[in-house]
């Protein structure tokens, strides 16, 4: 519930009503800012026309309610600065309907919906600010870049700025070749290969065979074989001869012992 003492509390609880439907249901281009604890001064943001030189513009501009509210109207104040006819420097409203035309019944919705109106509309009869009511009439293509510059100036809304950091790098550091990249505190391995003298060919050869399979015997020694072999077979046809030898010496000294 608000405290402000300024307004009777059957004052508060219609204009508390009231915002909670602006809150629920706001009109075209108007977003109501609420502050429950002051209903005296009400803010609101005001969303440019388009096709007008205040196109994606956000406007804000308050209300500010006196104590015989609503016996007497508002007073209506843009807070961002605008160049308009019905608007002074100062940012102080001039519309009817918070003028002479102000009746007790009127709620928040419809004043909000008139003075955005106005930046479709102007009316530079009854001008506050006088440069601009009279361009409008005699060079509107004038106002209009006059009040296109101030809107660009004032009420456009600046994008925020992507982050640095982690999370918005670019994204080339995320394309780094991951077998490249080491865990822990080892400097990375260099990805070019290390050039290995090649292994020569009979060893290759030898390697693509079975384990198990005896390799061959070196030239030489499969060369001096048969020879071994001869040598090999004549001492044993001595070593038979010398025995058949002895066989015979044997026999005859046995015929000799008989005699």
């Amino acid at each position: 519930m608000a405290t402000n003492r300024n307004l009777l509390p059957s004052v508060i609880k219609q204009l508390s009503k009231e915002l909670k439907n602006l809150n629920d249901s706001p009109p075209e281009g108007i977003n109501v800012v609420v502050n429950d604890d002051d209903f005296s001064s009400i803010f609101a943001d005001i969303k440019g026309p388009v096709g007008t030189p205040y196109e994606n513009g956000i406007f804000r501009m308050k209300l500010i309610l006196s104590s015989d509210f609503p016996q007497s109207p508002p007073k209506g104040y843009f807070v961002t600065k605008i160049f308009h006819p019905n608007i002074a420097t100062n940012g102080e409203i001039c519309v009817n309907t918070l003028k002479k035309d102000w009746n007790p019944s009127l709620g928040l919705r419809h004043v909000l919906t008139v003075i955005r109106c106005l930046l479709i509309e102007p009316f530079p009869e009854s001008a506050l600010n006088e440069q601009a009511g009279k361009m409008l009439l005699e060079d509107y293509d004038e106002y209009a870049k006059l009040a296109r510059l101030y809107t660009g100036i004032h009420a456009l809304k600046v994008k925020p700025k992507p982050k640095t950091g982690t999370i918005c790098e670019s994204t080339s550091a995320l394309n780094v070749d991951q077998s490249n990249t080491v865990h822990g505190d080892k400097a990375p391995m260099p990805s070019v290969p290390l050039n290995h003298a090649p292994l020569p060919s009979k060893v290759l050869g030898m390697a693509s065979q079975d384990q198990n399979v005896v390799p061959p015997l070196p030239a030489k020694v499969a060369a001096d074989a048969p020879l071994t072999q001869k040598k090999e077979g004549a001492a044993t046809a001595t070593m038979v001869k010398v025995q058949s030898e002895k066989k015979k010496m044997d026999a005859r000294k046995k015929s000799l012992k008989r005699l």
